[in-house]
């Protein structure tokens, strides 16, 4: 078995719902050939049911859901050279629960303001997350401070080819032990 103190690396795509985090990794995953999961397939059916009926999740909700994406962090470094993983990673707490024993990992926060993600919810179907609870995000929302050298801002203001660009960019440079 190989240790996970190897070169292949996990990218976490993180921020609120509507900002673009699973279009922005499904084209790096194709352009990069890369390993692919969107977290909000790990979510226990609980916490599904919850949100469909418009519910926010807490901190509970999300423990065993972090637990398994953690774990998901771990497999895909022991197998992928590159992966990418969408969670929202909304609180410092979370991202901490993402990091504990997995090296080497990093986040692409996918930063924009309330009205244009506002915007994008709304223009969405066939998603069980609610554009109402987008309020509810945003409060929750911790933004990754200097402390967290690990986390890199991609402005998603940007047109999404400009975005999956941009993201290519950090993810080669961390590879490559640039950033």
């Amino acid at each position: 078995m190989r240790d996970t103190q190897h070169s292949n690396h996990v990218f976490v795509l993180m921020g609120v719902s509507g900002s673009g985090k699973s279009a922005v990794a499904n084209a790096v995953a194709y352009k990069l050939d890369s390993a692919f999961l969107d977290g909000d397939f790990l979510h226990p059916r609980s916490n599904i049911n919850k949100m469909a009926k418009g519910h926010a999740l807490n901190d509970e909700d999300r423990k065993p859901w972090l637990k398994s994406l953690n774990d998901a962090v771990f497999a895909m470094q022991r197998t992928n050279p590159v992966s990418l993983i969408v969670c929202s990673a909304l609180k410092k707490h979370y991202r901490d629960m993402l990091r504990d024993n997995n090296k080497n990992l990093s986040f692409l926060y996918m930063k924009g303001d309330f009205d244009l993600i506002e915007s994008r919810l709304q223009a969405r179907k066939d998603h069980f997350f609610k554009p109402q609870m987008l309020v509810s995000q945003f409060e929750a929302l911790e933004e990754p401070g200097r402390d967290e050298k690990d986390v890199y801002l991609i402005d998603i203001r940007s047109s999404l080819d400009e975005v999956i660009n941009h993201s290519i960019r950090i993810i080669n440079s961390v590879i490559s032990g640039g950033k």
